[in-house]
């Protein structure tokens, strides 16, 4: 018999049972306390060396405890809903609750070190369990690493995104605009950005890296070893506070010249170069996922998010080098101390307010980089000759991938529709190079509006691609009228009509189109979805059909002729069975077989009672 020690120690052996150790010393705990106070009260009603009425029991008693254990060990769950309390049950146990609160935390800050359960995890990894089993990974390389998909890791990638918009923006705006930089907003701001940048630089080298095939690469050496080949020397460079050393040296020697307090205002560019740490495609994608993992609340799908994140990434991105360029632009003259030459000079702004020469420094550099001017004056220093220059070859690249990158968003948004208009150009040429009359262009016109109403998809490659369940799914979706419509489908097998279904084909015939013509072999029959059509036997009444009905069938159970000819009224919206589809779907269901022999022996008896039917001959 395994003692609850072993018990317990096999199961921190069992590699598939470290989430449960806690529950397991707690039940090892609870067992030991109850025996002991058993125990206890045994020898409390006898005196010493007075064997107890009870001894007998005490082997079963054991028994019990530790089977209770080993029941514990071997399932998982002698407590699933946790009702025991291991504190309650015995006077004198040792409670901490200091030990328990911080055993809390530590569990609940590991699991935002980890891949949560929701809607993106489980189809990255699969399942439960294979969500469970990246858990599992994340536990084995140690407490302080960080999945890269965690809550953690999400919600600090967007604080540092935030963070990482205002020093793009405030950053070259507090450089140019500002001389005192000494005051305690600035420095606080300073102060905080640099310090969250380098925490990012510490966590960098404890969160994974996803690679091929959705495998996250956890081991800390490798990702030491990949971080320090890519991104860690820009952003240790960028993380460095100069501002602070030049910030102490100028706060000692404010009386002397004001060189080195310039120096440190340029040394401060330096931080632009976070733009290459921070603004990574990594990044912005994952931003992506997860807005993708939001769409049931916002009602969005995946390309719509997509769309939305590229249409404000590429006009933030506009607006970003906007600022910089009109930064730039009042930044150089004011390193060179203003010549009597630059635009700020002549235009009297030396000693404008701050918003002036923001304001007049940003319609220079918009005007530049749109090539419609020079702003108020033409450019006469060579200073502001090299600038106009960069901004207008910035201005034109910029405007160019504007241009393309709207034109091929604007064409994906809608890749049905424009797939359409590609196809009826191809039409329209053809119609012209055989030189069609009017009223058969006019008809071919409307048979493409009425048959791909704008749009037109691949659709038998895009369910040929789906699995069988979904295909059936999204088969029954698309004909929910027609069933729906059909007295045939009512209180018929459900597996029969999603067969059925799955082999239905579209088609749509405008008015006076000879859907059935009589004598003819017949291969298909028809399920009417919308439209009217009007069925003419020889020689006998004519018969209306409308949405709902079926026609065609007789000669793919009779393998004859057909026996009247079916004309349509209306833009008719059909579904086609062929007979061999036919034969297939009545072969597993032989009951509507027979169901679908009955109606048509009705509606031969039906015909052939008329005085002036005459069958079709054969050829």
């Amino acid at each position: 018999m395994n003692s609850p020690s072993r018990s317990a120690d096999a199961q921190r052996g069992n590699p598939e049972s470290p989430p449960l150790k806690m529950e397991t010393t707690k039940y090892r705990s609870w067992s030991s306390l109850r025996f002991s106070r058993w125990r206890s009260a045994s020898q409390r009603g006898s005196p010493p060396g007075t064997p107890s009425p009870k001894t007998e029991k005490r082997s079963d008693v054991t028994k019990t405890l530790f089977s209770l254990v080993k029941t514990h060990n071997d399932d998982y769950t002698a407590d699933p809903d946790g009702l025991l309390d291991i504190h309650g049950e015995c006077e004198g146990a040792d409670d901490d609750p200091q030990l328990d609160q911080s055993t809390y935390l530590q569990r609940q800050f590991c699991s935002m070190l980890q891949p949560g359960v929701n809607k993106f995890s489980l189809r990255m990894f699969g399942s439960h369990k294979g969500v469970a089993a990246e858990q599992a990974r994340v536990k084995s390389f140690g407490v302080w690493i960080i999945h890269p998909y965690s809550d953690f890791r999400f919600y600090w990638d967007l604080v540092m995104l935030l963070l990482m918009m205002s020093n793009l923006v405030i950053l070259p705006w507090g450089i140019t605009f500002f001389e005192d930089q000494n005051t305690w907003a600035w420095i606080t701001f300073n102060v905080l950005s640099d310090t969250l940048f380098l925490m990012d630089l510490v966590f960098n080298f404890r969160t994974g890296i996803p690679g091929e095939d959705s495998h996250i690469i956890l081991d800390p050496t490798e990702i030491r070893m990949h971080y320090l080949r890519t991104w860690f020397a820009v952003d240790f460079i960028s993380s460095i506070p100069v501002d602070y050393f030049f910030l102490i040296f100028d706060l000692e020697s404010r009386h002397e010249s004001s060189d080195v307090y310039r120096t440190a205002r340029a040394l401060r560019i330096v931080r632009f170069t976070k733009i290459l740490s921070l603004l990574r495609l990594l990044r912005l994608s994952r931003l992506i996922r997860y807005i993708h993992q939001w769409e049931e609340i916002f009602h969005m799908t995946y390309d719509l998010a997509s769309a939305v994140v590229r249409i404000v990434n590429l006009i933030g991105m506009m607006l970003l080098l906007c600022h910089w360029d009109g930064c730039l632009t009042f930044m150089v003259p004011m390193l060179q101390d203003f010549p009597a030459d630059c635009w700020v000079s002549k235009n009297n702004m030396v000693n404008a307010t701050w918003h002036i020469q923001y304001s007049y420094a940003l319609f220079m550099a918009m005007s530049h980089m749109l090539c419609i001017g020079y702003g108020a004056h033409p450019p006469e220093g060579m200073t502001d000759v090299w600038l106009t220059m960069i901004s207008m070859v910035v201005g034109a690249t910029c405007y160019a991938m504007f241009l393309g990158h709207a034109t091929n968003l604007v064409q994906s948004l809608d890749a049905s529709h424009r797939q359409y208009q590609e196809k009826y150009k191809q039409v329209e040429q053809y119609m012209s190079f055989h030189k069609l009359p009017a009223d058969v262009r006019q008809r071919i016109h409307d048979y493409y509006e009425q048959r791909f109403q704008g749009k037109m998809f691949d659709e038998d490659s895009i369910l040929g691609e789906l699995s069988d369940p979904l295909k059936e799914e999204i088969v029954s979706y698309n004909c929910r009228g027609l069933v729906a419509n059909m007295p045939l489908f009512a209180n018929t097998d459900p597996h029969f009509v999603t067969v059925i279904l799955t082999k239905l084909r579209f088609e749509v015939f405008q008015p006076g189109d000879l859907i059935i013509r009589e004598g003819t072999l017949g291969r298909k029959m028809y399920f009417i979805q919308h439209g009217t059509v009007t069925v003419i036997p020889r020689g006998s009444k004519e018969i209306k059909l409308s949405d709902g009905a079926y026609f065609g069938e007789i000669c793919l159970l009779t393998q004859g002729r057909r026996t009247a000819t079916v004309r349509a009224d209306t833009y008719c919206r059909l579904y086609s069975l062929s007979v061999d589809s036919f034969n297939e779907v009545l072969e597993e269901h032989p009951l509507m077989r027979r169901a679908f022999e009955s109606v048509a022996v009705d509606r031969l008896g039906r015909v052939a009672r008329r005085p002036s039917y005459q069958p079709p001959q054969p050829e």
